[in-house]
């Protein structure tokens, strides 16, 4: 792990045979699965702290739209455990929940990509927190 911030820890990066570069990330949050889960799979959630889906089927195979970021399709959806978006130009991202122990919620987050560019997570991932917590 290259850095611990309050709840994020960034794991290591990889870079495929293809070129795909995957970014890991675990997040932690003090709060119950259905709280992360409506702020990573539902549209009024991630216009909270990612982007406005300006449109979101909630199931596999919906289309999503993020304002900014790109529109796509939902290629994994297991409700409370696993939502991923596929964006075109943007590439996978994926939001895998388990209950923490004792309590709480872990997000175990992959961004797989053509780009070689940091695509910001850091900062959008303090964004989730305070979002989740229901700070601004």
């Amino acid at each position: 792990m290259t850095g611990v911030t309050r709840g994020i820890e960034e794991g290591a990066t990889e870079t495929r045979e293809d070129g795909t570069r995957v970014l890991h990330y675990l997040l932690r949050f003090p709060q119950p699965v259905e709280n992360v889960w409506a702020a990573v799979a539902t549209s009024e959630g991630l216009r909270g702290w990612l982007a406005a889906a300006d449109v979101f089927e909630p199931r596999l195979g919906g289309t999503v739209t993020l304002r900014g970021i790109g529109s796509g399709r939902v290629t994994a959806w297991d409700v409370e455990r696993v939502a991923e978006y596929a964006v075109e130009g943007r590439g996978r991202i994926r939001f895998h929940l388990e209950p923490g122990r004792p309590s709480g919620t872990t997000i175990r987050f992959t961004h797989e990509s053509a780009e070689g560019e940091d695509p910001g997570w850091r900062q959008r991932f303090e964004r989730l927190l305070a979002y989740v917590e229901g700070t601004p």
